[in-house]
């Protein structure tokens, strides 16, 4: 079983560029998530935020606009060609900052009135030292609130094209237990301990649950389900022939109608830092 890739490189090479690119495709699949994080939230007029993984900015812009006039967000992750996305989409005068850092080591100030991050909190290397971080980052009531995802098996549009996939694809490697991943939290209950060792109180994990449109039809549908998540590490290294039959096996499994909608679901998690 090989040793994962360390984040810093993971996001910088070419999954983050990947990602930069699909920006576009990406938020519009996850505005109904992103909508459940936002309203969790309970963002504020004048409020300092920090958006963690904030990749490209869909959500550390829609907090800029939660928290105006006077408040300000503070965008951070890894991935500078995410961030450099994010840049040169942010209107000008807007209230954020982008700053390229490791939310787990990164000094902070104690300043934030709320913490958020859309899918960002499962590639911690060391979890319990960048909640412990984050909650350092926080005033004394201040509030966490992020989304991660459940389980594999409980995210149709993770799980129906990568079965197809498997037909014709190699199967990976299993994945090393407790690394960074997207499936991580998947079980539920996991996060309260975690979030409790690393100091915060009033924890809460509430299951989300909706349909995600993977593209407009099943061509673009197909081609998304190849280019995000666990399906894109199965094809990543496979030859054109290959991807090829990956791309007409998962375009086969995936629902025939438009838009292509699949079932998606996460963990919705809130928390307060004491002081």
């Amino acid at each position: 079983m090989p040793d994962p890739m360390p984040q810093t490189e993971y996001w910088n090479g070419e999954v983050g560029e990947r990602w930069a690119r699909l920006q576009d495709a990406l938020d519009a699949a996850f505005t109904p998530l992103t909508t459940a994080l936002i309203r969790a939230a309970a963002l504020r007029p004048g409020e300092r935020v920090l958006d963690v993984g904030c990749g490209c900015g869909e959500t550390t812009l829609i907090a800029a606009e939660a928290v105006a006039p006077g408040g300000f967000v503070t965008g951070l992750d890894l991935s500078r060609p995410m961030l450099a996305r994010a840049r040169a989409r942010a209107p000008r005068a807007a209230p954020v900052a982008w700053v390229a850092a490791d939310a787990q080591t990164h000094a902070l100030a104690p300043v934030h009135d709320a913490v958020i991050s859309r899918f960002g909190v499962m590639f911690f290397e060391d979890s319990r030292a960048a909640f412990a971080n984050l909650r350092r980052s926080l005033k004394t009531g201040g509030r966490l609130a992020f989304l991660c995802w459940q389980s594999l098996a409980a995210n149709p549009w993770v799980v129906v094209p990568r079965e197809a996939a498997l037909r014709v694809v190699p199967p990976p490697e299993p994945p090393v237990p407790g690394a960074p991943g997207p499936f991580r939290f998947g079980e539920a209950g996991l996060l309260a301990g975690l979030l409790a060792q690393a100091g915060f109180t009033a924890v809460n994990e509430a299951a989300v649950t909706c349909g995600i449109s993977l593209g407009r039809d099943v061509a673009q549908a197909a081609r998304f389900a190849l280019s995000v998540g666990p399906v894109a590490a199965l094809v990543r290294e496979l030859d054109e022939a290959q991807r090829a039959r990956a791309l007409e096996a998962v375009t086969a499994a995936l629902p025939q109608e438009t838009p292509v909608v699949l079932g998606a679901a996460c963990w919705l998690v809130t928390a307060i830092n004491p002081g």
